[in-house]
């Protein structure tokens, strides 16, 4: 929106300090004619009306030379406190425009650029921190994306690749199969669907765009657990459920398919026979935490640091009955971020990971039903 010019903070400072300064110093050459020029007793009285009226008293020889005296100094001030006010404003401005510069660079260029304004933290040096910080947070989460739109772009023209191919084989090929090439298309198809509901997903829970309410996190892992049970008994794996009631605040179907990925993940990447998998819950004096273990290969700190990464999908699946799309634990980790929570992954020694899920816990006067704003 255009906006009429107007005067500069700096201009603005300095017409207030020399401003200030003449009212200051009109104020006491008043003070000085009035209680020392006035002829009277020296005792310390309040000044009459008379006072007052001598001061413009043409045939008093005060006025004669103190008002020419008095308007060299009031000049003399407004001068010295126009230039003064000017150097002291530049001063303590020199930050803001340093601020200034960086947000332009920024604006017209790349992210990586900071302020690092130095001294020691006063108000310019908390706002130049935060802007730096802001910056940081900025160029991670740009970088973050363009990773993600890639690795999206990828994951997304690999199917329709494959489709293609199949199709030019068909056509080029009258006597192919076509149940097989059916079945084929069938399943990149479902893969392109699951793919496609994995980012929505993904976009849903980084808006924060959903209504929350009061959710018992036990409940959430019981369904789950039941929900992937025969998939559990398909692989050979056990899963146990065990905890207290552990009340958050959020939206139950996303922690619902927070707890599903974790789970789905721990019966996918388990030991081939006899592998097992603990859901716990439980109440900690601020927050409430979802733990999930499962037995596997063991896996180096490395490796797990990357396993939250969008198609980062780790060691190769010991079950292949699910492919999967590379999403489960980057949903995890957005999912948890939007319930300002934290998801912490940790190898276990014996083979296998450990995951926490730790969410802020329902206070007594939170209200179910709440929007996020």
């Amino acid at each position: 929106m255009d906006r009429r010019q107007g005067l500069s903070v700096r201009l603005k400072l300095t017409l207030s300090y020399a401003g200030f300064l003449v009212v200051a110093g009109a104020l006491l050459l008043a003070a000085v004619w009035t209680f020392l020029l006035r002829g009277r007793s020296d005792s310390f009285h309040l000044p009459a009306r008379s006072d007052f009226l001598r001061v413009f008293d043409t045939s008093n020889f005060g006025p004669v030379v103190f008002v020419p005296a008095g308007i060299l100094v009031l000049a003399f001030l407004l001068v010295f406190g126009l230039v003064g006010g000017w150097i002291l404003a530049g001063r303590i401005l020199a930050p803001l425009l340093r601020i200034t510069d960086a947000t332009r660079r920024v604006a017209d260029g790349p992210l990586f650029h900071r302020i690092r304004l130095p001294g020691r933290r006063d108000e310019f040096r908390e706002l130049a921190d935060s802007f730096d910080m802001m910056l940081a947070q900025l160029e991670s989460h740009v970088a973050e994306q363009q990773r993600f739109a890639a690795n999206a772009s990828h994951e997304l023209r690999t199917p329709l690749a494959v489709t293609q191919t199949l199709l030019d084989v068909a056509r080029n090929d009258p006597d192919h199969d076509i149940c097989e090439l059916v079945e084929r298309l069938r399943a990149l198809n479902t893969r392109a669907i699951d793919l496609t509901e994995a980012l929505l997903l993904l976009s849903r829970a980084n808006q924060r765009s959903f209504a929350r309410e009061q959710v018992d996190l036990s409940l959430i892992a019981e369904e789950a657990t039941e929900t992937l049970l025969p998939l559990a008994e398909k692989h050979g794996v056990t899963v146990e459920t065990s905890g207290e009631v552990s009340v958050t605040v959020g939206s139950q179907a996303l922690l619902l398919q927070l707890t599903t990925n974790l789970l789905h993940n721990a019966i996918g990447h388990n030991l081939p026979d006899q592998g097992m998998v603990w859901v716990n819950t439980s109440v900690r004096p601020r927050t409430v935490v979802l733990t999930v273990e499962n037995t596997g290969e063991k896996l180096t700190s490395q490796l797990v640091s990357t396993l939250t990464e969008p198609f980062q999908r780790g060691t190769e699946r010991l079950h292949t009955g699910h492919a999967g799309v590379g999403l489960g634990l980057a949903i995890v980790k957005s999912i948890a971020q939007a319930h300002d929570g934290t998801l912490t992954l940790t190898p276990r020694p014996a083979g296998g990971l450990r995951v926490t899920v730790q969410l802020p816990a329902a206070s007594a006067g939170t209200r179910a039903g709440d929007d996020q704003p």
